[in-house]
């Protein structure tokens, strides 16, 4: 009899939280898999994200092919019978089952030297309000890249013509699902790879409608950067910008989900005939927020685009009504010119699930190893795929992960219309997963920029 195989795709990072004592029933749950093959993909899917926290913002994975690594998966805790608390929390471990395997050791930081010529990873999120041309400005780029080869594209160009959609064809790169496709709007976040002079980037495009904000936060809250596309035509970045729109919204996720570095491209400045004068409009309007919301002047960049006609993406535009005041970077000189940042490899194993499923894939590029910030999928073996789910998280079950029914965290708040009081019900947004919440206790109020007490104890 052939042994169950099931495919997980997963996101390696490290994640610290505060708990209490977790259930001894869930070492029912735990199995101890072997890893047979491990790739990575393209796949377009919902993709689990990192939690990252003051003190913990990396971690480490070294996984030799063959080499049988000890592992445990330890599903998300289920929705708590109790009151989710907002300051409580103990040191008690989770109990886990020894294997008395040894794990075959590399040296992570001489590999990743190595990997893809030494260019350092960077994860990118393409962020902003519904129809401000995301994917259209991203497909183009990765056609103009060569990610994209002429027969695809021409193939894209006749079926959105044919479906009465000309203008979507670059859309279409990224928005690969027949619903994407007939409601010209993307609804999950796709997942893609390029290259640029020094990095390998990998390029999230997350959905602007305001319905499928979930999708964008578990895509957005894995990266390390940001483009925020806006749209310059007049009326349309209004539109985005004021109440209402995703523009704002989008900045302020982002932001609270630890990105501090933000290009923003200013798309479609073809529609307005290359003018200074709204390039510089939108500036100051944007400007001002971005820097309440968090971000600093410097690490805020503004380039003029238009994804349809491919103008300023991956070439300095040769366009006289832009070049006559503009001489900054490209949009893909300005993503090379981001930092990456400092992965913390030798802190704990931790695999998030970020999906589950059977059946077979083609041109994955097998891998021996993978480190802190990559996107892989795992084939394991001797395992029933019904115990693992999505938001299950691998981990060393030397320092495994505590589950946890309380904790307590650090809000902030957008516009509300209602007050948040003790008893408050909420969505937790956690990972891949979503789960209803209550805030049992309100600690204090902290003032948004400088972090200080402003009130304790609130009402």
């Amino acid at each position: 009899m052939n042994k169950c195989k099931c495919c997980v795709c997963i996101r390696v990072f490290n994640i610290l939280a505060k708990v209490r004592d977790a259930p001894e029933n869930r070492l029912e749950a735990e199995v101890l898999p072997k890893v047979a093959r491990m790739t990575v993909s393209g796949k377009k899917q919902t993709m689990g994200f990192d939690v990252r926290s003051a003190e913990e913002n990396g971690v480490s994975a070294a996984i030799r092919r063959g080499a049988s690594p000890d592992l445990t998966v330890t599903p998300t805790p289920e929705t708590p019978s109790k009151q989710l608390s907002m300051n409580e929390d103990t040191n008690a471990p989770t109990p886990t089952r020894s294997t008395g395997k040894t794990k075959q050791q590399i040296n992570i930081r001489a590999e990743l030297e190595k990997r893809q010529g030494g260019k350092p990873l960077l994860n990118l999120v393409v962020i902003g309000h519904v129809d401000a041309g995301k994917s259209t400005l991203m497909g183009h780029l990765l056609y103009l890249l060569g990610n994209v080869n002429k027969r695809t594209m021409h193939k894209y160009e006749q079926e959105a013509k044919k479906a009465g959609k000309a203008s979507f064809a670059y859309a279409w790169v990224l928005d690969e699902t027949g619903e994407e496709r007939d409601r010209g709007v993307t609804m999950d976040v796709g997942m893609t790879k390029f290259e640029t002079d020094s990095k390998v980037v990998t390029l999230m495009d997350a959905p602007g409608h305001k319905d499928f904000i979930p999708n964008m936060i578990t895509g957005a809250a894995q990266a390390d950067v940001a483009v925020l596309v806006v749209d310059a035509s007049r009326g349309e970045f209004e539109a985005g910008f004021e109440a209402g729109g995703q523009t704002r919204e989008h900045a302020l996720l982002v932001r609270s989900l630890g990105v501090t570095q933000l290009a923003v491209a200013v798309n479609k400045m073809d529609q307005v005939n290359w003018q200074r004068e709204r390039f510089q409009e939108i500036i100051s309007k944007l400007g001002h927020f971005l820097k309440q919301a968090g971000f600093k002047d410097s690490d805020v960049f503004y380039v003029p685009t238009s994804g349809l006609s491919g103008e300023n993406l991956t070439t300095k535009s040769v366009v006289a009504d832009l070049t006559a005041w503009y001489s900054g970077p490209c949009l893909l000189e300005q993503i090379d010119a981001f930092k990456p940042p400092q992965r913390s490899v030798e802190k704990p194993f931790r695999l998030c699930v970020s999906d589950v499923f059977k059946g077979i894939t083609l041109h994955d590029e097998a891998l021996d190893w993978a480190a802190a910030g990559d996107h892989v999928g795992l084939t394991v073996t001797g395992m029933d795929i019904i115990k693992i789910n999505v938001g299950c998280m691998f981990c060393d079950p030397k320092e495994p992960i505590r589950a946890c029914t309380r904790f307590r965290a650090r809000i902030l708040l957008f516009n509300i219309e209602v007050p948040i009081t003790q008893g408050f019900p909420v969505l937790l947004h956690y990972q891949t997963v979503s789960e209803p919440a209550t805030i049992r206790k309100l600690v204090s109020v902290l003032h948004k920029s400088s972090g200080e007490v402003l009130k304790k104890k609130p009402k």
